[in-house]
């Protein structure tokens, strides 16, 4: 910083550039003698331990902080400064102008008759002069080098133009740690198991799926769940397609992203090279993983902000991988034709008031119980109409529905339809009159009070069974007659089988059936709360991935997503605005995601809403103040004067005062006008608890 007020810009930083994305898994799509390699590299690449977030393939750890760097012209300016004064103390020194002092070291030393002595004398005064001389230049070049930050210049401009480019990736120390020889099944016992799978390797038959399957169905003989003998028995038959996925595919017919299947992330983009992020952060892939959407996620951004293409469909690429891998369970949901990848990436896919849907969807979930089948209908049917406030509740129309739901699963052995249930809330005297009738017969006298109760509120006032009617009016549709069916001649898809590594994709019927597609939305998102939460089996991740989740956020549903965390489970969310969501279940809402992520275009409202979240942080204030000089001596007056009509302003000094303030990490106006287009402002938390700050991130890296 100059005494003219002027503040050196700080040298810019270009983010590496970073590979394209491939098109597809290692050791695959390449030629028969190169996919082993390919794959090799890939397995023995290095993957440091790395903050929440950071693409770990390839990382090279930053420091936590930022290195207090010159301004690069500063720092050459200096160098050369320094170099002149040198150059100029030698010249005087050289010339006599300051004396013979210097030389009196040399003199003491050198003997009186190598002055006037022989030939010999003569050459070794020249010699021992000359060496003395360089010492007094090199010693000079030394003092003005460490002046002049020479050293910096040399490893910031100079050295990297002779450095040769590191290797990518380093091999194994020791064949013991060298994975591709499946260091822990030989540890375990299993060496036929592990020559296999490295012959494998090798031969380029495995790839990265395989890997990851493998390595799963190996955590299950580990864990006592499986006879070593059967796990090694299937590899040497197999190879590296044992423990195949039931679909029976060992990749997804094209990837759009970049994925690691070793570590479990997807790359998502590249943390920007902006002041706002953390040094160690900056420049770095960033990617998600189970540990991170174990804690939900909620994006929130406009139409064309890239939420589906840039966020959502990488993430259901990736999980449906996982799934092949044995390691997760996916259901996708989102509106028909909204590019959630091929129907060949799914195991299931429910195409609701299509005609041609192979697949149908169980109205009540797969379960037998009425009042579990009620509350998980209620909360579809007028979750979004309860009290918004954080106690409210559907209790009573789940009650409502549970009078009629018992005594008819208890006549018929099953729930009813559509058209059943839509008469019976309706109170038509036909289908009760028979309901009761056949209750009568059987002596269940149980439900005949659950019916009676039901046949007493009818037509009183406040009485939730006509707005459920309503309701299931919307469902009860010519588009949607073939399905929902609970005859038994179908059989429908229930969110039970989340204890399978099952990959599932509902498409909603929004052209047209645009309230039909809420109540579907927030069924799915109940059942899949209800039923992940109480499962047997919580070694297998489930994941709810739900694009466009306006009106599906209710105070059950999210009780329902804090509840999935200690359930390895998480949701996936996205919002074009905030005010999509009841405004007491805001803030429930962003508490209860521990990952969220604004993207460009956001509005100052919804930015205040991240502001308060993300909180603040406590930085250091620079206050600069410039103030006029006044010279007083008639020489530095004119000195003054000369320097105003050549720069144009006139001398001043300046005062920096430096103290701690307290500022939002990104505040509203940052975050609806100065994010760039493609980019996002993302805060993340593992399941363990770790956060990662605020970080600008560029989705199109």
């Amino acid at each position: 910083m100059d005494t003219e007020g002027h503040q050196e810009p700080r040298a810019t930083r270009h983010a590496p550039v970073p590979p394209p994305r491939p098109t597809h898994a290692p050791g695959a799509g390449a030629p028969q003698q190169s996919r082993g390699q390919e794959f090799l590299a890939w397995l023995r690449a290095p993957r440091p331990v790395a903050l929440p977030g950071v693409w770990r393939l390839n990382h090279r750890p930053r420091p936590a902080e930022e290195p207090d760097r010159i301004p690069g012209r500063q720092l050459l300016s200096g160098a050369l400064i320094a170099f002149l004064c040198g150059w100029l103390l030698w010249s005087l020194l050289w010339n006599s102008y300051l004396g013979d002092w210097w030389l009196w070291p040399l003199l003491a030393v050198i003997p009186d008759h190598w002055f006037q002595g022989p030939a010999d004398g003569r050459v070794a005064y020249a010699v021992s002069s000359n060496a003395y001389y360089l010492i007094v230049a090199v010693g000079i070049m030394v003092a003005v080098g460490r002046l002049g930050r020479w050293s910096e210049v040399w490893q910031r401009y100079i050295a990297p133009r002779f450095k040769r480019p590191e290797p990518r990736q380093a091999p194994p120390a020791t064949p013991q740690e060298d994975p591709a020889r499946w260091p822990h099944l030989r540890a375990a016992g299993a060496e036929q198991a592990a020559d296999k799978l490295a012959a494998e390797a090798g031969a380029g038959r495995m790839r990265d799926v395989d890997l990851a399957r493998i390595e799963r169905a190996w955590q299950s003989v580990a864990s006592g769940r499986h006879p070593l003998a059967s796990f090694t028995r299937a590899v040497l038959t197999d190879g590296a397609a044992a423990c195949l996925h039931p679909s029976g595919a060992r990749d997804l017919a094209a990837r759009t992203a970049r994925h690691d299947l070793r570590t479990g992330q997807v790359r998502l983009g590249t943390a920007a090279d902006d002041q706002r992020n953390p040094y160690a952060y900056r420049g770095t892939g960033l990617a998600l993983g189970p540990e991170l959407l174990g804690t939900s996620f909620l994006a929130v951004g406009p139409a064309g902000s890239g939420k589906t293409g840039s966020v959502i469909r990488p993430l259901a690429e990736a999980l449906c991988l996982q799934a092949l891998a044995g390691r997760a369970a996916v259901v996708v949901v989102g509106a028909a034709g909204a590019g959630l990848g091929p129907s060949e990436n799914y195991d299931v896919v429910i195409r609701v008031g299509h005609p041609d849907s192979e697949y149908d969807f169980d109205l009540y979930g797969g379960t037998g119980d009425p009042d579990e089948a009620a509350a998980v209908l209620a909360e579809a049917l007028v979750g979004d109409l309860a009290d918004p406030h954080p106690g409210g509740d559907s209790r009573r129309s789940a009650t409502v529905l549970a009078q009629l739901l018992g005594p008819y699963r208890a006549v018929h052995g099953r729930f009813p339809s559509v058209p059943e249930l839509r008469e019976l809330l309706d109170g038509a005297p036909g289908p009760l009159g028979d309901l009761r009738k056949a209750l009568d017969e059987a002596g269940d006298e149980a439900m005949l009070r659950e019916l009676d109760a039901r046949e007493r509120q009818l037509g009183t006032a406040g009485d939730p069974g006509s707005l459920l009617a309503d309701r299931v009016a919307l469902l009860d549709r010519p588009a949607f007659a073939a399905f929902f069916d609970t005859t038994g001649q179908a059989q429908p898809f229930s969110l039970r089988a989340l204890d399978h590594p099952v990959r599932v994709r509902i498409d909603l019927p929004e052209r047209g059936h645009a309230d039909a597609s809420r109540i579907l939305a927030r069924l799915v998102l109940a059942q899949f709360t209800a039923s992940a939460a109480h499962r047997e089996d919580r070694s297998l991740f489930a994941c709810l991935i739900l694009d466009d989740a306006a009106r599906t956020i209710t105070p059950e549903a999210v009780r329902g997503i804090q509840r999935l965390r200690s359930a390895n489970a998480g949701t996936v969310l996205t919002l074009r605005t905030l005010d999509e969501v009841a405004a007491p279940l805001r803030t429930a809402l962003l508490g209860a995601a521990g990952c969220r992520m604004a993207l460009s275009g956001v509005t100052p409202w919804d930015g205040q809403q991240f502001a308060e979240v993300w909180g603040k942080e406590w930085i250091e204030a620079r206050d600069v103040t410039d103030r006029q000089i006044v010279a007083d001596e008639p020489l530095t007056k004119v000195s003054h004067f000369v320097r105003k009509v050549i720069t144009g302003k006139a001398p001043t000094a300046q005062s920096v005062t430096v103290r701690q303030v307290e500022r939002e990490r990104w505040s509203a106006s940052e975050l609806a006008h100065s994010v760039p287009p493609g980019h996002a402002v993302l805060s993340l938390t593992t399941v363990r608890g770790e956060h990662a700050p605020p970080l600008l991130v560029d989705l199109r890296g």
